[in-house]
């Protein structure tokens, strides 16, 4: 029998360009091509290349620097994902963020092990923390990220977890500080949406507003008002 064919030139092409979005995404920060080519270990031709054509689709950009930014197409591609679940929740994030002088935030399960950021709201009042859309980081890490794998079955919880984990569910929410961003704490609930992936709402500030339990209520509050909104 042939060999099975290899992914082609063009598959290859778009999986490195996918995956350059994504370290930017992980990163949280502007990057030079010298970095983003170690990263996805290629030539330094081969990412400025890739790069030319993300940018010429305005899904990259480059500041005064030189150094590459996630660009503004990428908001009207991610203004599609889950928008009734967006829609539903922007009001709240704001009424939260605006009450207690911190940024609140929603965050999805992606896969079986990270979670990404929708959408994000802050104080219009205060400086908060800058919390932008499509920040990923990993289940096992950060509040957000932990509020969801609260709705999972317990037998899928990383080892390392349970018991804090079991703890969070006996509470109603998860808690984390200087897991995912330094310095940073954060509080967060459950958020259980019918036909949508498994999700959280987060206030996330350097120190904590007020008492982690009375966070959590008023999280909590904010999620059962998603949920309405949206025929659950």
């Amino acid at each position: 029998m042939p060999d099975k064919p290899g992914p082609s030139a063009g598959s290859q092409t778009l999986s490195r360009g996918i995956r350059l979005l994504e370290i930017l995404t992980a990163a949280g920060r502007n990057m030079s091509i010298d970095e983003l080519a170690e990263a996805l270990e290629v030539h330094r031709s081969v990412a400025y290349r890739l790069l030319r054509t993300l940018e010429d689709h305005g899904l990259i950009a480059r500041d005064p620097g030189g150094r590459i930014a996630l660009g503004a197409g990428l908001a009207a591609l991610a203004s599609g994902v889950s928008r009734d679940l967006q829609q539903a929740a922007l009001p709240e994030l704001r009424a939260v963020a605006n009450e207690l002088g911190a940024t609140c935030l929603l965050a999805v399960r992606l896969d079986r092990a990270e979670a990404v950021t929708l959408t994000s709201a802050a104080p219009e009042q205060s400086v908060a923390i800058t919390y932008r859309p499509g920040h990923r980081h990993p289940l096992s890490r950060g509040g957000p990220g932990k509020a969801i794998l609260l709705q999972l079955p317990e037998d899928t919880w990383p080892t390392e977890l349970r018991d804090e984990l079991a703890s969070s569910r006996t509470r109603g929410f998860a808690v984390s500080h200087d897991e995912v961003v330094p310095s940073l704490w954060s509080v967060a609930v459950p958020l259980a949406v019918p036909g949508q992936p498994a999700g959280s709402l987060a206030v996330v500030h350097v120190s904590l507003p007020r008492p982690e339990a009375e966070i959590a209520e008023r999280l909590r509050t904010a999620a059962a008002a998603v949920v309405r909104a949206l025929g659950g």
